[in-house]
């Protein structure tokens, strides 16, 4: 096991690191699909920006984390790699109130 991965496993056996973790899970699984389809069809960032307008240093921005990208931005970037963007709603577990 990696330093990484001891570390990740004791700091999420903290509940409260371990709920806001889980919280952004769906941003986390938005980044990694996108991250993932862009290298599958061997693109750079530089040449996803090309094909969509956006900026190159905005796909980087996404991809790290640090910009949230609109439905709209996510569209496009779908379309700039030959693909349909498809959100879903998926039955999960109810947030219990204390």
């Amino acid at each position: 096991m990696s330093r990484y991965d001891e570390f990740k496993k004791e700091m999420l056996s903290d509940p409260e690191v371990k709920k806001e973790y889980d919280s952004l899970a769906p941003e986390f699984d938005i980044i990694q699909a996108m991250v993932n389809a862009r290298k599958e069809q061997h693109l750079t960032q530089k040449e996803l920006s090309e094909r969509t307008g956006i900026t190159q240093a905005d796909i980087s921005r996404i991809e790290n984390g640090t910009r949230n990208p609109s439905l709209e931005m996510l569209k496009r970037l779908a379309k700039g790699m030959g693909m349909q963007l498809r959100l879903e709603f998926i039955p999960g577990a109810q947030d219990k109130k204390v």
